[in-house]
């Protein structure tokens, strides 16, 4: 089923990969700087460095957790790294002290970091399978804000003056972050089965809209704004399925574990259980490639803040159960330069 290459669209292969699957990668704002959570308790970080076509990866330092690192973010300035963790804490690692330390708790696995940068305030927005989302001055032992949620937190992202949050039961709850964050609304998107991961697109510079991607090798683009106007803008479309030529044969439905919005185009990425990522034209409703499949699954991706880096993380994602689990097959980490393959259609 999955092709014998680990590597077969001969991206960068990042030096010294996780030991376990990888659940989290994010890219520095300010700097060419990627880090990564992982189920063997750790966060790490290279620097991302390119001489002429080439990238290098140097790894630069690594902290530990008590339990399987589930999400990372980084500080607006990109001087600070967010880490949630199965042992139900976050910690903020400096990376110009290299100090680690405990700046939120949960009573139960900490599953999303995001960081608000707002005008008048800014905040670490924790998500749990506690049910709640929780917004953290990280120089206070409590919560400055406590959201309860009507099921586990599976997944947010934050564009200042909006964050969204995905959770159990196929909810998509809407946050409005001006003066404080509020709920604005709770909505249940066209997606039948359960959610994986979300992402806020831009238009005009500000925050749009999201897409959302589940298990059922479908996504849907869904905008903030719903009037009738912009009702053209809502859809689903398949992906991460296996092409079947014969309508009467069963077709493969894979998991879509990824979905992240280009920061220069508005052009968007999936990354599934297939071992292929995609990347995609919502506006153009098109696909605008399809990579070349791996020899295991792809757990989760992002982008660099000017979207010239493409990063995707190769690891098991248990998608098939514990018999399809191979501990003598390595994880990767892989960089692709992505300079015009995510430039829109021209209409």
């Amino acid at each position: 089923m999955f092709s014998t290459a680990h590597n077969p669209n001969k991206d960068h292969e990042v030096s010294q990969p996780p030991n376990d699957s990888i659940s989290a990668l994010s890219f520095s704002p300010a700097a060419d700087f990627l880090v990564a959570g992982s189920w063997d308790n750790c966060v790490r970080c290279w620097e991302v460095k390119q001489t002429g076509t080439t990238l290098q990866s140097e790894p630069k330092a690594e902290q530990q957790h008590a339990g399987p690192t589930l999400s990372c973010c980084w500080s607006a300035d990109g001087t600070k790294v967010f880490s949630g963790s199965c042992d139900k804490s976050v910690k903020m690692w400096d990376l110009q002290s290299n100090s680690f330390t405990q700046v939120a708790a949960h009573d139960a696995p900490v599953k999303t970091v995001n960081w608000i940068q707002a005008p008048n305030y800014q905040c670490l927005m924790t998500g749990s399978w506690d049910k709640t989302l929780k917004f953290w001055d990280t120089r206070q032992a409590q919560p400055m804000m406590t959201i309860n949620c009507e099921e586990r937190v599976y997944a947010s992202d934050v564009i200042y003056p909006v964050a969204v949050s995905i959770l159990a039961g196929r909810k998509v709850k809407i946050l409005n972050l001006e003066n404080q964050p509020t709920v604005h609304h709770t909505m249940e998107p066209p997606l039948r089965y359960q959610l994986r991961d979300i992402s806020i697109f831009k238009k005009d510079g500000k925050p749009a809209g999201f897409g959302v991607c589940s298990i059922e090798g479908r996504a849907a683009i869904e905008p903030f704004d719903n009037t009738a106007a912009n009702s053209k803008d809502k859809f689903t479309f398949k992906c991460h399925r296996s092409v079947v030529s014969d309508h009467h044969k069963p077709q493969d439905i894979y998991a879509v574990n990824g979905i992240k919005f280009h920061p220069i185009h508005g052009t968007l990425a999936t990354v599934g259980s297939d071992g292929k990522f995609s990347f995609w034209d919502k506006d153009a409703r098109t696909k605008l490639k399809t990579g070349e499949q791996l020899d295991n699954t792809i757990t989760c991706c992002d982008f660099n803040h000017s979207g010239t880096y493409f990063a995707y993380g190769s690891s098991y994602d248990w998608s098939k159960g514990h018999e399809f689990y191979n501990p003598q097959q390595k994880n990767y980490i892989f960089i692709r330069q992505v300079k015009d393959e995510l430039k829109p259609r021209k209409k």
